[in-house]
């Protein structure tokens, strides 16, 4: 026999902030169309309710693949959304998640309740359903703020990447137009977590050097305890 409550319980929702760059440096944010009420037809974050087995980043995973095709990100909790007048369907709470992909390795296709599914630039978004627009803010205020202590960065470019394009990435994220470039390079190469690929081929400009990302490098730092040596790597002063 179920249990009977004596007060009324919130519906609960997961709602998807999914980061993306482009080939021109520009940040994008993955949006559905919505094909059903309420807001059918409003460009919305990827979500929706938590089944009854499930937990929250599982439900997370599910709702972004079913209604994007987008699937295997990491995903971070980042912030609980309860406002009492944020769904006009009743009470219900969202739990939002964030990632950041690579645009080229994640292809996407608009399926379950979406009716489209694009990239939008983060400064060139249409009006989004129920409080999307406060739930994308906070997480570009986080990714900014992330991205100065952690490279959460490198899962934005491709394998192998100039620090040109790694310092292009970060002026994107954080939203200003040119950090110090011999600052930039000085503090990036003292983390130590950057690996020499070897130079640029078949470019008509002076080949500048490869690098890519040694993930592994930067996990044994931090088990090591070294995060004061990995956050002054990043802290960029601008």
């Amino acid at each position: 026999m179920p249990y009977t409550y004596e007060y009324p319980r919130p519906a609960l929702t997961v709602d998807c902030v999914i980061f993306g760059l482009e080939e021109s440096s520009k940040l994008k944010v993955l949006l559905i169309q919505r094909a059903h009420d309420p807001f059918m037809g409003q460009w919305a974050l990827p979500g929706g309710f938590v089944d009854m087995e499930e937990g929250l980043e599982e439900a997370a995973l599910r709702e972004l693949e079913e209604e994007t095709g987008v699937r295997d990100v990491f995903i971070e909790q980042l912030y609980t959304f309860g406002d009492t007048e944020r769904d006009p369907r009743g009470r219900v709470v969202s739990v939002a998640y964030f990632a950041l992909v690579n645009l080229e390795k994640h292809p996407v296709n608009a399926d379950s309740d979406a009716k489209r599914v694009e990239w939008f630039q983060i400064d060139q978004l249409p009006r989004l359903a129920f409080d999307h627009e406060k739930i994308l803010q906070v997480a570009i205020a986080r990714l900014r703020a992330k991205v100065r202590y952690q490279p959460i960065g490198f899962e934005l470019l491709p394998e192998q990447f100039t620090l040109s394009q790694l310092q292009k990435l970060y002026e994107t994220i954080l939203g200003v137009e040119e950090l110090n470039k011999r600052n930039f390079r000085t503090r990036i190469l003292k983390m130590g977590v950057l690996r020499e690929m070897g130079k640029q081929e078949g470019v008509a400009h002076r080949p500048a050097m490869l690098y890519s990302f040694d993930k592994e490098k930067y996990e044994q730092l931090a088990r090591d305890k070294y995060e004061d040596l990995i956050r002054r790597g990043v802290d960029f002063e601008i």
